[in-house]
C-alpha cells in the first residue's frame, strides 16, 4: 500500500508536519537498538488534538484497508531505547519536535510532556532543589515519554525505586481515538469509572476483571527481583492494602502499546547535597552476594560495579579522557588514579570494582559511617577498599559511564549488539551467576564488558558483534536462548530497563507462564483492539523478526 495516496486526508486532520521522504524515513528507521525497520511516514503532532485525529484517522483508514496493509502508530521520544521500541514499519510519530515542554515544577512535582528531554527537565527542577531520581545512564540523551514508556530506572534506583513509583498522573489518548486523565482511584471512583458506558469504561471494567478472575496467577507472575520491564506490570495495578486502583502501573513500562501518554505529573524528591563512596577491589566474585548485602546496610543511594574489562579499557585509551577533559583535567584524573595504580602493581587488577554510594547533608556523617562498612568489608572477607569524598568519587564514575564507549569507539568493524543486555538475578544468586554468564561470554570469543547496578542484581552485558558476519542472526537467537533459560533457572528477569522491544517479545515465556502470556494478549486486546499501537512488543513478537530486521552492516 502506497501511503502517499491518502496522506492528503490526514492533513486535513493534522496539523503537524508528515514526513515521507526517504531521507527522514532514513533516520527514523533507527533507534538505539541492533534493527532497522523503514516507516512509512514520520509525523511531527503539534498538541494532543493532532494525536487524537491521527488515531481516529489510522482507525478509519484500517475498516478499509487488507489486514497486510494495517496502519500501525510508534510513538517516539529521543530514540534512545536499546530493545526496538522505537521502530516500526508503519508511522512513526516523533513528540521532540513540539510535545517537549516543562508546564510547571514545585518543590513537590512537575508536569511535562513526552518529547522534553531529560538534559533540559532536570535544570528546572534543580531550580528548586529538588530531582527526579530515575537517574538513567542515558539522561543527556533520552525523553520523559521513553522513560515513562520503558519504565527507567538508573545509577539510583536502590534507593529511590524505578518511574512507575513517581507517577502522579498521566494523560493518554486511548485507541477510541480521545483523550483520557489516569489517576490513582479508591473504590468508589473506581466504580464509577467502571459505570461508564465509554471505550474508557470499558478499560477499567475488563482490567478490573482481569484482576479478580487470575489474582492467584497475577500474584505468582509478579518478578522476586528488584528491577522489572518485561511484560505489562499487571500485578502492580490493584493493591489490596490501600485498596487503590492505579492503571499507569500498566501503561508505565508497556512501551506506547496500549496507549500515547501526551503529559505525565511526576513526583520529585529533594536533592542531597553531599555524597561519599566506598570502592571495593574485588579480587573474585566468590563474596559478591554477601558483600552487597553487607554494603546495603548504610543504606546506599547507588551500589554500582564495573569489571576488569571496564578498567583495563580506561588505562589503556586513558588519552580520550585527556581529550574530553583537556590537558589539565586529564592530568587531574591521571594523578588521582596514582593510589589504585600503585595497590594493583602489588595486588593485580581486580575481577570486579563495586561503588557504594551514600548522600546526605553531612560529610563527616556520611565518612564514618563508610569507614565503619570498610571496616567490617576487611573483617569479614579481607577485601581492600577505599572510602572518598565526592570530587574523588567523580574517577569511578567516569569509567562506569564511559568504558563501553571507550570500547565501541576503539574496536574497528565491530557494532554495539544489546540483545542480553539488562539481566536481572537475585543478589544473593551473583556468585554463581556471574561466572556463568561469562563463560558464554568468552566461549564465543566476544569482546564485551560488563556494568551494571549490583545492589539490584542488574547487570548490562553488550557485546560487540560484527553483523555482516554470516550467521550472526542465528548467534543472536541462540545466545537468546540460552541467557534467558539461565537466568529463569535463578528465577530473575530477562529485562531490568531497557524493556522487550523487538528482541526481547519472542521469549517472554522464558519467564512468564503460557496463562499469564495469554493475559498479556488479553490487556493488549482491551486497549488496543484494532492492534494500532506499536505492535509486535509486549506481545505478538517473533524470532523470525529478529533475524529479518537485524542490521546487516
Amino acid at each position: 500500500m502506497n501511503l502517499e495516496t491518502i496522506i492528503p486526508t490526514l492533513r486535513t486532520v493534522f496539523s503537524g508536519e508528515i514526513e515521507t521522504h526517504a531521507d527522514i524515513l532514513e533516520t527514523y528507521s533507527r533507534d538505539a537498538s541492533m534493527f532497522k525497520i523503514m516507516p512509512k511516514a514520520v509525523v511531527f503532532p503539534k498538541h494532543s488534538a493532532d494525536i487524537q485525529a491521527l488515531v481516529k484517522w489510522v482507525k478509519a483508514q484500517n475498516e478499509e484497508l487488507p489486514l497486510d496493509d494495517q496502519l500501525s502508530i510508534t510513538a517516539r521520544s529521543a530514540g534512545t531505547c536499546m530493545s526496538g521500541g522505537a521502530i516500526n514499519d508503519s508511522i512513526i510519530m516523533d513528540m521532540t519536535r513540539y510535545l517537549n515542554k516543562v508546564l510547571s515544577v514545585s518543590t513537590e512535582s512537575a508536569t511535562v510532556q513526552p518529547g522534553c528531554y531529560y538534559r533540559d527537565f532536570e535544570p528546572k527542577t534543580l531550580e528548586k532543589n529538588v530531582i527526579f531520581p530515575s537517574y538513567t545512564a542515558s539522561r543527556e540523551l533520552c525523553a520523559l515519554g521513553g522513560m515513562f514508556g520503558n519504565n527507567c530506572a538508573g545509577e539510583k534506583t536502590l534507593r529511590y525505586g524505578k518511574f512507575n513509583e513517581y507517577v502522579i498522573s498521566s494523560k493518554v489518548v486511548f485507541a477510541d481515538g480521545n483523550e483520557y486523565v489516569v489517576n490513582p482511584l479508591n473504590r468508589p471512583q473506581l466504580e464509577e469509572k467502571m459505570n461508564k458506558d465509554t471505550f474508557e469504561g470499558s478499560v477499567y471494567r475488563n482490567v478490573w476483571q482481569m484482576i479478580q478472575d487470575h489474582g492467584s496467577d497475577i500474584a505468582s507472575a509478579k518478578p522476586v527481583v528488584s528491577k522489572n520491564s518485561a511484560g505489562y506490570a499487571i500485578w502492580n495495578v490493584w493493591n489490596p492494602k490501600t485498596q487503590i486502583f492505579d492503571l499507569n502501573q500498566l501503561l508505565v513500562g508497556s512501551q506506547g502499546t496500549l496507549g500515547i501518554v501526551t503529559e505525565m505529573t511526576i513526583r520529585l524528591v529533594p536533592v542531597e547535597p553531599v555524597t561519599a563512596m566506598m570502592v571495593t577491589f574485588l579480587p573474585d566474585l566468590k563474596n559478591l552476594g554477601d558483600l552487597v548485602n553487607l554494603c546495603k546496610t548504610v543504606s546506599p543511594t547507588s551500589i554500582e560495579s564495573f569489571d576488569d574489562y571496564s578498567l583495563k579499557f580506561a588505562f589503556k585509551f586513558f588519552s580520550d579522557f585527556v581529550k574530553q577533559l583537556g590537558l589539565f583535567g586529564g592530568a587531574r584524573l591521571g594523578l588521582r588514579f596514582i593510589p589504585e595504580g600503585l595497590m594493583m602493581l602489588k595486588t593485580g587488577i581486580p575481577k570486579l570494582l563495586l561503588m557504594t554510594e551514600v548522600t546526605g547533608t553531612s560529610q563527616e556523617e556520611l565518612l564514618a559511617k563508610l569507614h565503619a562498612l570498610d571496616k567490617q568489608v576487611k573483617d569479614q572477607f579481607g577485601y581492600r577498599s577505599r572510602v572518598m569524598e565526592h570530587n574523588e568519587a567523580e574517577k569511578y564514575w567516569k569509567i562506569r559511564r564511559e568504558s563501553f564507549s571507550l570500547l565501541r569507539k576503539h574496536v574497528k568493524g565491530l557494532h554495539t549488539a544489546p540483545f542480553i543486555d539488562d539481566i536481572v538475578v537475585p543478589v544473593e544468586s551473583l556468585p554463581e551467576f556471574m561466572p556463568k554468564i561469562q563463560a558464554i561470554l568468552d566461549r564465543e570469543k566476544f569482546i564485551y564488558t560488563i556494568a551494571g547496578h549490583a545492589g539490584n542484581g542488574n547487570f548490562h552485558i553488550i557485546p560487540l558483534l560484527d553483523f555482516k558476519k554470516e550467521g550472526i542472526a542465528d548467534q543472536v537467537t541462540r545466545l537468546s536462548d540460552e541467557v534467558y533459560d539461565l537466568i529463569a533457572s535463578y528465577h530473575g528477569s530477562i529485562t531490568g530497563e531497557h524493556n522487550d522491544g523487538i528482541v526481547r517479545t519472542p521469549y517472554l515465556h522464558k519467564q512468564f507462564s503460557q496463562p499469564i502470556l495469554d493475559l498479556f494478549k488479553d490487556i493488549k486486546t482491551v486497549f488496543d483492539p484494532h492492534m494500532m499501537f506499536n505492535p509486535g512488543k509486549k506481545v505478538n513478537g517473533s524470532v523470525e523478526t529478529i533475524v529479518k530486521y537485524l542490521v546487516k552492516e
